[in-house]
């Protein structure tokens, strides 16, 4: 037994140094330093993380579910009015923005990714993306084809937006479009209001009458009139009348309201038919201005024009009176005009089914005709024909400060097939 004051000493009696003895023992181990990335990651940053992440699924998925709502409800019921008025190219620009946040969202899990792909591939069509014209050439026109021109004149002639006076150089600009037939809305003045916020009410509706005008202006045309529709022809007009939507529209509807009485077929006709004799065949022009859609949330008062019910009730009665008189047709079918209905509107299924839209024509990609304050994003006005007409130019051309709509001027002619 080593005593206290005595040398320490091994079994072999060595001396033992206790410096060494304490040097000998074995150190305490030291955890190694954690890499940055292993370091408890702070809870507001795990927070934050999980909030970037609930939000992109978040929106996907609300998304895919608008989307494909939207594809059961448009046209068909008017509380949904108010959700058509998404500009269509957010049908593919919305998908595109969220799968190209997904991948930014750590940890990336690429099972979300489908999502918003899904949601662009449902709302692919409705977008007005015009893909077919970088491939599409339309046929050269062969002697014997027609330009006609459709155009939304916005209150004809008259300087609406400025003192209510006469555009000096409406009639100018009609001469430079240079069409054979002229599809023409909107042949009225305004009384006043604010009819760009939809609140153009009949008693601001002024009937005009400008054949003595017209009559100098473009010598050897023929002209027909219905509502605030006017279409004029350098070709023979065989005969033309407006088509009456009173038979489509519910009951409480069929009554001319008191402040259009002294204009009824503003109210009774949103389509003039002309059938004019081209190279031996006739051929109906339909020309027609379709109510604007709702604006607002008014949803539920059925008998007033400020109800989402009421504008959709005769919307809907416009396209069902056009069907069931281009059905009933046996004539070429040329229908063009301001349709107020976007590419994304269900409501365009009642179109009827002969008739073949001739957007591919077109040389934009995302064709637009409506100017919203500074922006064009809405294609509003439409060129449809039976396959027995063939189109060989279709162009949107600047409206030149005379409208807030682009004509339409194409170049047709009869099928030889």
């Amino acid at each position: 037994m080593h005593r206290r004051g005595e040398p320490l000493t091994d079994r072999d009696g060595v001396l033992v140094n206790n410096q060494d003895r304490v040097a000998e023992r074995p150190p305490t181990p030291v955890a190694p330093d954690r890499p940055e990335s292993s370091q408890p990651e702070p809870r507001s940053g795990r927070r934050w993380r999980r909030l970037r992440i609930g939000l992109v699924l978040t929106a996907s998925v609300g998304w895919l579910l608008y989307v494909l709502l939207h594809r059961l409800l448009s046209g068909r019921t008017p509380l949904w009015a108010p959700f058509d008025l998404m500009p269509p190219i957010a049908f593919i620009g919305i998908p595109v923005v969220l799968a190209a946040l997904i991948p930014l969202v750590r940890p990336f899990h690429w099972r979300w990714l489908p999502i918003p792909v899904v949601a662009g591939l449902v709302g692919a069509g409705l977008s007005g993306i015009n893909l077919a014209t970088l491939w599409y050439t339309p046929p050269a026109a062969p002697p014997g084809a027609i330009t006609v021109v459709a155009w939304n004149t916005e209150f004809w002639d008259q300087d609406w937006r400025g003192d209510g006076g006469h555009r000096a150089d409406f009639y100018e600009f009609l001469h430079r479009l240079d069409a054979d037939v002229y599809l023409l809305s909107e042949y009225l003045y305004s009384a006043g209001g604010d009819a760009m916020d939809g609140k153009f009410t009949g008693d601001m509706a002024v009937r005009i009458d400008t054949s003595a005008r017209l009559a100098r202006e473009f010598p050897g045309y023929q002209v027909a009139v219905a509502g605030e529709q006017i279409t004029l022809s350098r070709l023979p007009i065989v005969s033309y009348h407006g088509l009456d939507l009173r038979g489509w529209v519910p009951a409480e509807q069929r009554e001319i309201p008191a402040d259009m009485r002294d204009f009824p077929d503003s109210y009774t006709t949103e389509t003039l038919r002309t059938d004019i004799r081209l190279n031996g065949t006739v051929v109906s022009f339909y020309n027609t201005q379709i109510l604007q859609p709702p604006l607002d949330w008014h949803l539920y008062r059925r008998a007033s024009r400020d109800s989402n019910r009421w504008k959709y009730d005769r919307r809907e009665a416009s396209y069902r009176a056009l069907r069931a008189d281009i059905e009933a047709n046996h004539n070429p079918v040329v229908l063009a005009g301001d349709l107020n209905t976007s590419p994304a509107m269900g409501i365009l299924r009642l179109l009827p089914g002969k008739l073949v839209d001739h957007t591919r024509a077109l040389s934009s990609l995302y064709p637009t005709t409506w100017l919203a304050g500074e922006f064009e994003l809405w294609r509003l006005d439409r060129l449809l024909t039976t396959a027995d007409l063939t189109v060989h130019r279709y162009e949107l051309l600047d409206a030149d400060g005379q409208s807030d709509h682009r004509p339409q001027r194409t170049v047709i002619s009869l099928s030889t097939d």
